[in-house]
Order: structure tokens, then C-alpha cells, then sequence
């Protein structure tokens, strides 16, 4: 019996071996499989699938009939550049004798539907002036996409739209750190509105400002000087000089527009902002692969400033109009409206749409009007917000003994800076509120509640465009529109092939850091290639176009956020200056366009066939200037530029 029992246990442990080690057969023992397509494929569009667990033997990735070899590294394979035409990408991993280990699938979509929601969006947005009921369809539309269009899905994509779109994006830590800046700063400007702080800064503001010209040109100044981060900037700049503005009959879509003009593009081009890391980043991760290259990453990105010529354009193009007090299409209409009107701006202009909803907090009567009491917060704002970036950029490097200010301000948790600045801000006003008897603390609740209330809507709208951007990122959009440049392209036309399809991505999905952390790895390496192929690659002589390459890609995003209902600055500048959404919008896209288009014809292009980039600045502001003066018209009438109108006056005294 006891030799029977051995001669089983050899016999099944033979047979167990023979399973196992069969080729095609059983996998080895504690072997699993897990295949990780994207959940949406674009027909035509390049995408890549990663394989895990470890292999005992070779292995294929068959799609469509056609096998990839799988090279594991760790566990893991990455097969990239796979693409399908059919309406599934089938997937199936396969051993050597065409035993098949897992499979899996993903719908696929025609590539051009990827770009759907998002100019679905804006068509909505401008044709409707709706822009809630734009988004939200855009969502839904988006979320059917993901689907694959599958009927019974229609429902889902519809109730996904807040279950998992918004709550995705209002999950994330710095889209939140952002929401609670913009409550923050609602919240500190109506207590300094109420307790009179406001009223204040525009009595002492309006000594220097003579007139509606003088005024645009101090907001574009103080627009300038706040320059670390681009939310601050448009939140503090509206929010100080829209009292002062509405006072002298400037329109609050001018206001918006000289606000959106100097927040993105002074943050991009100045060498210590926000944006620099992020930039320097992208840069110096592009940089590591290219064979040949010798440089720093901020050296690239030095050098690459000269050649950002639509932000340097649209910052100049913000006091040509000040100065001259000149304006033309839609603004200009919207000018002469604020000027001719006999009651206060606030109630002169309505939203029908109600996109920037908001009650005007009035200084409470019978109390002194400080301008210290609005200054004061205002200047802890700015200066926490900095000493913010620059501890937690020292504590990113280890609290170095030397380290320059550009690393600093390069590392910096800007979003955890800004919360404090806005928290202690709040403190700050409201203590002295309370310090100097101005308000009750009832009172002093009550208004701070009516700023926030103020912020409400506009987040409501900035919750879903950050929804909207997460569904044009599953959808693919920037992948499409990045697949659309010709494989082959003359060196002189990357910068202007760049510069286009930036801007359009950055239009389409309202993200201008997005659409840098999109293209900056690829237009870097093409950029390297191409110069490589023509023999140009190091020639000094041909380095400006590797320079211009890169400037584009920024300079693209920023026109595009510019021309973008979705961009958040956009919608930023206009909550803090008062003024619609849609009516902001439009407004700005023509000034946008007229910038764009000449520092294209005008720098873009002759710069990258050999003209100095100097000589593209001053020509593109030669043609900008004389546009202006045979384009642009006065709004107000000659008498009203001799200074302050009696109105201000009165109200500062």
C-alpha cells in the first residue's frame, strides 16, 4: 500500500510538471496578466498599452492582426505607436504558439470627435451667452464620447457630469487651494469695501488719476508690478481699481481686458514668477534625450524670452490703448455706453445671463474712510503670498546656504502661498475693523459672507471648466490636434506651426499650462530633429529657431487662453472686474486677434527666415500703433480728458 501511494505522488507530480512546463500551456505557477489599454482610442491616433507580470517565455501584443514584441522591464512592458482603424481596439497578449494569455478592448471614436465638446462648448458659450448650459452640455457630450457613443450610455454621461466630472476636478488639491483663494479674497475685499478701506484707496488713487486715460494706464501698471502669479494679479488688480473705474465711466469689459492682459502674459516673461518652474521643467525634462545639445534649461528658456512676442505685444498693446484713449469693435461700443450713462456703473450694467452676479458692498455711512484699512491687507496679501513662494521653494531645495531667487521662486508651492496670503489678509481686515470700532463683529461676518457670496457663481463656472478639461484630456483633444502637424516640416515653419496649434489647443481646451505640459515635450525634440536633419543643429546661426520653437509654445498658450471663454484667467479677470463672462469674451477677442495676427505676420514669420528678434518687436509695434490710429476712436468727448469729473470728485472728498 505504502508503494502505491509513493508511485501516485510521483506520478502526479510528473503530470503537474508537464502542465506547467508544456510550451502553450499553463501559465507558470502564480503568473497573472493585466493589460491597461486607454479607456477611449482615437481611430488613426497613436496610443500605447502597458503589460503586466512576468514572463517565462516571449510574448506578443496582437491588435488587428498585427503583433508587437513585449520588452519587460520590472514586471512591465510599454508597447507605444500601436493604432487602429476598426470601431474596438481588440487587444490579446499571446505566448509563442498563439495561446492567448488576457485580451481586453476599448472603443474607438473618429479622431475630429475628440475636439466636439470643447467647441461645442464655445459655440454655446458665444452664440447662446449661456455659459453654465454650455459647459454642461459640453460635459455631457464629452462623457457619451467616452462611451464610445453606445446609446445606453447617453443617461450615464448625463448623470457623470456632476458624479464624476465635478467632483474629479473639485477633488483635486490645487483646483480647491484656487477656490478657496478666490473665497478668501471675496470675503477680505467686502469687509474692506464695508468698512470703508476701498472707498479709501480710490480718494488717494484719484490725486494722480486725471482722467479715464490716466486711470487705464495705472491699472495696467499696478497689472504689471503684481506680476509673481497670474490668479493673484487679476483677483487684486479688479478688485482695487473697478471703484475707481466705474467713478470715471471706464467700462468694466475695459477694466477686464487690461486685467487679462497683464496677468498671464507679465507671469510668463518676467524671470522670477510662478510660472518659471513650470516652464524650466518642462524644458529641462525635454532637453535630457537630445543627442548633441549643450545648454541649461534656463538658459533655453533666456534665451527663448525675446521671441515670446505675443505676450511682450499684448503688454504693450495695453497702454498703447490707455494712452491713446482709442478703442474699436465691440469694446469701443461698450466704452461709449459707460461714458454716456448717468448712474453708476454697477447699475447702469446688467448680465442678463448673471454670470458675474454680484450686490455692491458700499462703504457703511458715518465712519472715517482709511485708505490704510483696504492697503494694509491688501499689502499682506502680496507679501505672504511671496514669503510663501519663497519658503516652500527653500523647503523644496533643503534650505540651501545660496541659492538664487530664480530656483527659489522656481520650486515654490504657489497654491499653498496663496492661501495663506488670502487667510491672513482676512485676519488682518478684520481685526483692524474690529481694533478701530468700523463695524460690529455681526456686521463684519455679515459683509465678509457677501463677498464670498459674490465668488459663488464664477466658481461654479471655473468647477466646470476644470470638469470640461478633464473630459478633453480622456477624449484625447490635445493628442489629435498635436497628431495634426506634418511629419516632415521646413525648420522656418515649426516656430509658426507651433505657435498656431498651441494657441488653437489652448483656445479649445482653456488651459494655457496644460497646453505647455502637452506640447513642450514634443515641439523640444522636433524642434532638435528637424534642425538636426537640415545639418543646422548647433549652428549658431540656426539656433534662434530652436529659441522661437519654444517661445512659441508658450506664446501660442497664452494668446489662446486669451481668446478662450473656457481659459480660467479669463473667467478670473472678469469675476474680479465685475464684468460677464461672455461679455469680457467678447470684447477681448479682437484685440486678441489684431495682436495675434501681427506678431505672427509681422515676427513669427520674418524672424524665423533671418530678421533679428528686436526688429520683429519694433516692427509688430510700428503696425500695432498705426492699426490703432486708423482703427480706433475716442469714446469720450475732448472737454471730459481736462481731468476728474465733478461725480469723483465729490465722492472722494
Amino acid at each position: 500500500m505504502e508503494g502505491y501511494q509513493q508511485s501516485f505522488g510521483r506520478l502526479l507530480t510528473a503530470l503537474l510538471a508537464l502542465v506547467l512546463l508544456w510550451p502553450g500551456g499553463l501559465r507558470a505557477a502564480g503568473e497573472e496578466w493585466e493589460l491597461s489599454p486607454p479607456a477611449l482610442v482615437l481611430k488613426g491616433v497613436p496610443f500605447e498599452v502597458t503589460v503586466e507580470g512576468i514572463p517565462a517565455q516571449p510574448l506578443w501584443l496582437a491588435l488587428d492582426g498585427e503583433r508587437h514584441g513585449l520588452q519587460f522591464e520590472g514586471g512591465e512592458a510599454v508597447v507605444e505607436g500601436l493604432v487602429t482603424d476598426a470601431d474596438r481596439a481588440a487587444l490579446t497578449l499571446v505566448d509563442a504558439n498563439g495561446g492567448v494569455l488576457a485580451e481586453a478592448q476599448s472603443p474607438a471614436i473618429a479622431a475630429w470627435l475628440s475636439v466636439l465638446p470643447a467647441l461645442l462648448a464655445i459655440l454655446l458659450a458665444l452664440v447662446f451667452r449661456q455659459v453654465i448650459l454650455a459647459l454642461f452640455v459640453a460635459i455631457c457630450i464629452g462623457g457619451w464620447l467616452g462611451y464610445g457613443l453606445a446609446g445606453e450610455r447617453l443617461l450615464t454621461s448625463v448623470l457623470d457630469s456632476v458624479n464624476v466630472h465635478v467632483l474629479t476636478a473639485a477633488s483635486d488639491s490645487e483646483h480647491m487651494s484656487v477656490v478657496l483663494f478666490c473665497l478668501l479674497i471675496g470675503g477680505m475685499v467686502g469687509i474692506i469695501s464695508r468698512n470703508g478701506g476701498t472707498v479709501g484707496i480710490a480718494r488717494h488713487i484719484t490725486r494722480f488719476v486725471r482722467g479715464r486715460r490716466s486711470a487705464q494706464t495705472t491699472t495696467g501698471l499696478l497689472g504689471t508690478a503684481i506680476f509673481f502669479d497670474d490668479y493673484a494679479n487679476a483677483l487684486i488688480v479688479g478688485n482695487t481699481m473697478r471703484n475707481i473705474t466705474d467713478k470715471l465711466r471706464i467700462s468694466r469689459e475695459k477694466l477686464a481686458y487690461i486685467v487679462d492682459s497683464t496677468a498671464a502674459p507679465v507671469s510668463a516673461i518676467l524671470l522670477v514668477t510662478t510660472w518659471i518652474g513650470f516652464q524650466v521643467g518642462l524644458i529641462d525634462e525635454a532637453l535630457r534625450p537630445l543627442e548633441g545639445f549643450e545648454g541649461s534649461a534656463y538658459g533655453v528658456f533666456l534665451a527663448a524670452i525675446g521671441y515670446s512676442f505675443y505676450p511682450i505685444l499684448a503688454l504693450l498693446f495695453v497702454f498703447m490703448i490707455s494712452l491713446s484713449g482709442r478703442d474699436f469693435g465691440p469694446m469701443l461700443k461698450a466704452e461709449i455706453r459707460a461714458v454716456q450713462q448717468h448712474g453708476e456703473q454697477d447699475e447702469a450694467l446688467t448680465d442678463r445671463e448673471a454670470i458675474a452676479e454680484e450686490a455692491s458692498i458700499d462703504a457703511k455711512p458715518g465712519i472715517p474712510h482709511r485708505a490704510l484699512n483696504a492697503i494694509i491687507p491688501m499689502t499682506v496679501l502680496v507679501f505672504t503670498t511671496l514669503g510663501g513662494i519663497w519658503y516652500t521653494g527653500m523647503s523644496e531645495l533643503g534650505f540651501p546656504a545660496e541659492a538664487s531667487l530664480r530656483d527659489v521662486f522656481g520650486n515654490g508651492d504657489s497654491f499653498t502661498a496663496m492661501m495663506w496670503g488670502s487667510l491672513l489678509s482676512t485676519l488682518v481686515a478684520l481685526a483692524m475693523t474690529r481694533l478701530q470700532g468700523l463695524l460690529s463683529m455681526d456686521e463684519t461676518a455679515h459683509y465678509w459672507f457677501e463677498g464670498v457670496k459674490s465668488m459663488l457663481l464664477p466658481i461654479t463656472i471655473l468647477m466646470m471648466a476644470w470638469a470640461l478639461s478633464s473630459v478633453n484630456e480622456a477624449l484625447h483633444t490635445s493628442d489629435y490636434l498635436v497628431s495634426v502637424l506634418s511629419d516632415s516640416l521646413s525648420p522656418e515653419l515649426i516656430p509658426v506651426s507651433v505657435f498656431l496649434l498651441s494657441a488653437f489647443t489652448a483656445f479649445a481646451t482653456g488651459s494655457s499650462w496644460g497646453v505647455m505640459g502637452i506640447m513642450m515635450p514634443l515641439v523640444v525634440p522636433l524642434a532638435w530633429a528637424v534642425l538636426q536633419h537640415h545639418g543646422l543643429a548647433g549652428d549658431p546661426q540656426a539656433m534662434h529657431l530652436f529659441y522661437a520653437s519654444v517661445a512659441a509654445v508658450l506664446a501660442g498658450a497664452v494668446w489662446g487662453d486669451h481668446c478662450s471663454p473656457l481659459a480660467e484667467t479669463t473667467l478670473l479677470a472678469a469675476m474680479a472686474s465685475g464684468c460677464g463672462l461672455v461679455e469680457h469674451v467678447r470684447t477681448q477677442l479682437p484685440y486678441a486677434l489684431f495682436v495675434g495676427v501681427i506678431s505672427t505676420v509681422c515676427a513669427i514669420v520674418p524672424v524665423a527666415y533671418g530678421l533679428p528678434w528686436w526688429l520683429g518687436l519694433i516692427a509688430s509695434a510700428g503696425v500695432m500703433g498705426l492699426g490703432l490710429r486708423l482703427l480706433g476712436q475716442r469714446a469720450e468727448a475732448p472737454e471730459q480728458e481736462a481731468g476728474v469729473p465733478a461725480r469723483l470728485e465729490a465722492d472722494t472728498r
